[in-house]
Parts: C-alpha cells; sequence; structure tokens
C-alpha cells in the first residue's frame, strides 16, 4: 500500500468536497476558478465545479487507490508511470495557476494542488 496514495486521495477528497459545496451554492466563489466571482458561482461554474466535484475528482480518486494497491477494482486501467507522470505536470502547472490567481484565497490552493503533484511523481518513481 503506497501512503503517497493514500496522501493523495485525501487531498483529492478535501478538493472533492469543496467543489461540491461550490455545486450547491457555498458563497466561495472568490476561492475558485480564478477567484472572479465573489459569493455563490454563476450556473456555468456551479455545474462544472459539480462535474469535477462528482465525477472527475471521485474517479481519479479511485484510480490512484488501485495505483497505490490500496483498493483492487478491475474495471479500472492502471495508472502506470506514465499517466503519474502527466498527472504530476497536470498538478504542477494548477499550483502555478492558483499562484497566478489575483485571489488571495485562492492562492491557498497551490499548497494542495503542490501536494498533489508530489504525491503523483513519488508514486510514479515507485
Amino acid at each position: 500500500m503506497s501512503p503517497w496514495a493514500v496522501a493523495a486521495v485525501v487531498l483529492l477528497g478535501i478538493i472533492c468536497a469543496f467543489q461540491l459545496a461550490l455545486a450547491g451554492g457555498a458563497p466561495w466563489g472568490a476561492a475558485a476558478w480564478g477567484g472572479q466571482h465573489t459569493g455563490a458561482l454563476p450556473p456555468p461554474y456551479r455545474v462544472a465545479s459539480g462535474v469535477m466535484g462528482g465525477l472527475i475528482y471521485p474517479a481519479l480518486g479511485l484510480a490512484v487507490l488501485e495505483a497505490g494497491a490500496v483498493v483492487d477494482v478491475p474495471a479500472l486501467p492502471d495508472l502506470g508511470p506514465t499517466a503519474l507522470w502527466w498527472l504530476a505536470g497536470l498538478f504542477a502547472i494548477g499550483a502555478v495557476a492558483n499562484l497566478a490567481s489575483r485571489s488571495r484565497i485562492e492562492k491557498w490552493w497551490a499548497l494542495a494542488a503542490g501536494a498533489l503533484a508530489v504525491s503523483f511523481a513519488a508514486m510514479a518513481l515507485g
């Protein structure tokens, strides 16, 4: 069992809960999607948050648990080193984007994205 996979899934769970709260109308728009919206997000962003929090992040979490040998889900594709490096790069870019945000509160998400990048890179290294 990979502790990096467990750490990644905990972080993904936090992000997932945040995105679902945004989709449900939580007034945290300044902390997401570029920090352009105060209060609740407009409907298109709420839908996007719902898709991310309800589909994308949970599916990624399951795939990460599978890759880290935490669970065995034969129906899931195996995330090999190439996919894990790709995810590490994607979340590293996300961390840079969070840091570049005009919203001070959104900059804090760079910590989560950076930690995910490190977790995926560590998993890719074995």
